[in-house]
């Protein structure tokens, strides 16, 4: 066996160079291994033959990946029908990267390339936003859809608005109706921008804006003795191998002529499309992704690292349980069996011992998380049973002692925008009762997207969940 210092074309055998048929946003570890290990699933077991261009939505490059010539692998484990397994794979379908910070022009002639058709990102719950200070002469605007607007234009012009040149888009950012709120959000800017009334209707017409749910747990890195293992596996050291589970979900809201394009039939992947996402969406956000968020805080203040051992720990895994089957699943009036058994699916996946899924990563964005997350179902819970969810608003009171940055001396691992960060650290500074910070809190509709006051009774409860926190032993609360 030879053990290289880094994947690349010199020390691997000569990967396959597919046209640069899909513009992918961004090339975290989500993106890598679950986006990239579909497109190379495809690649290998149908005529899909397409290469992945990367561009970096934020400034830097991505030198260690750039180091490995794109090549990294994935490897799933975890349980497949009760039984354990484990695989690693190459993947070989990202094929350059392009920094438009760095060179603005490459992105413009990347959206000059006639055989793009798919443009898939991924730039958190955060990304899909809008910023009234873009403008077209930008080099390049600030915000991801400003980008994706400067790259439709470009692409417009050059091709003389011809409809076959329009794109497939597929964010799978956690938003509701990521698609729908792009589309939206482009469309803003060319009014903004004062571009042609004919851009608009090509944006509308020749382009496909894909409404998208996404689920697999992906923990990243591996651990030191993962990756002495692996190495071995593989013969070569791979520093950008990503971990993952078996367990993956793409369900596309999107005409079925899609299938034309997206050769999923007959592939074994886990990708749908449907005609509607939003309940697979509510399902999977309000479970899987509520019961995230919720243990987070939590497991930060215990000192707990890792899902895995949330799960096992004698008080936070059964008062996870007890939050998914008595508030999350009755705030929603989907079928209740079915909402169980995927429960109990999630809970499982959870206790996978292979991934070091830790909560530093789950802790990116953790304020916009809990509005998608945590906030309908509170609201759901209140409207379906007529009073609140006790366990949800704890949870949510412990986000909000979340951001005051430490417990118990030691600090806790914010990673959220600038504003947010600072906003709460203001209101924790100030002095102020628990009801008044409960109060700010809910009346922050720049935080919720609504005024949360309006709920009935949750000021009072939060004020109290709040008071809780401070003043008892935190295991006795769960």
């Amino acid at each position: 066996m030879t053990v290289f210092p880094l994947v690349n074309r010199q020390t691997v055998s000569t990967p396959p160079l597919y046209p640069e048929r899909i513009v992918q946003f961004g090339a975290g570890n989500f993106l890598r291994g679950f986006t990239d290990w579909i497109i190379q699933t495809l690649n290998e077991q149908t005529n899909f033959a397409s290469g992945v261009v990367v561009v970096k939505v934020t400034p830097g490059t991505y030198p260690e990946l750039e180091a490995q010539d794109g090549l990294f692998h994935v490897t799933l484990e975890g349980l497949r029908n009760g039984v354990f397994h484990s695989e690693t794979r190459r993947i070989d379908c990202l094929q350059r990267f392009v920094y438009p910070y760095v060179d603005f022009e490459s992105y413009c002639a990347l959206a000059r390339q006639p055989e793009v058709r798919f443009l898939i990102s991924n730039t958190t719950e955060t990304g899909i936003r809008y910023h009234a200070e873009d403008r077209l002469t930008d080099t390049p605007a600030t915000s991801f859809p400003a980008k994706l607007t400067q790259f439709l234009y470009e692409r417009f012009q050059h091709f003389e608005g011809d409809s076959a040149r329009g794109c497939i888009i597929i964010p799978t950012e956690l938003i509701v109706h990521n698609g729908d709120e792009l589309r939206r959000i482009v469309l803003l800017y060319a009014t903004q921008w004062e571009l042609p009334h004919a851009f608009v209707a090509w944006v509308t017409v020749a382009n496909l804006f894909c409404n998208t749910l996404v689920d697999r747990i992906v923990s990243g890195a591996p651990t030191a003795e993962q990756a002495q293992t692996l190495t071995e596996r593989i013969g070569l050291e791979d520093r950008q191998l990503v971990m993952a589970e078996w367990y993956h979900s793409w369900v596309i809201e999107a005409p079925a002529r899609l299938h034309d394009e997206l050769p999923v039939q007959g592939t074994g992947l886990g990708v749908q499309i449907v005609s509607d996402v939003e309940p697979y969406r509510q399902t999977k956000v309000r479970i899987l992704n509520g019961l995230h968020t919720a243990m987070l805080p939590f497991a930060c203040f215990m000192g707990i690292e890792t899902v895995h051992e949330g799960m096992n720990h004698p008080t936070l895994s059964p008062w996870i349980a007890t939050l998914a089957y008595q508030e999350i699943i009755p705030s929603m009036s989907l079928n209740q069996e079915e909402l169980r058994l995927f429960a109990s699916a999630v809970l499982e996946r959870f206790n996978n011992p292979t991934l070091n899924h830790r909560f530093s990563s789950i802790a990116l964005n953790t304020l916009a998380k809990a509005r998608v997350r945590l906030v309908p179902s509170i609201q759901g819970y209140h409207a379906q049973q007529g009073t609140l969810p006790t366990r949800l608003v704890l949870a949510l009171a412990a986000i909000i002692r979340f951001y005051q940055g430490t417990w118990n001396g030691q600090p806790l691992p914010i990673q959220d925008e600038a504003w947010v960060v600072e906003w709460f650290a203001q209101l924790w500074q100030a002095s102020m009762t628990p009801a008044e910070r409960a109060q700010a809190v809910l009346g922050n509709e720049t935080l919720w997207g609504e005024n949360l006051l309006n709920v009935e009774g949750l000021p009072h409860a939060l004020a109290e969940a709040l008071a809780r926190l401070e003043d008892e032993p935190l295991l006795t609360l769960l």
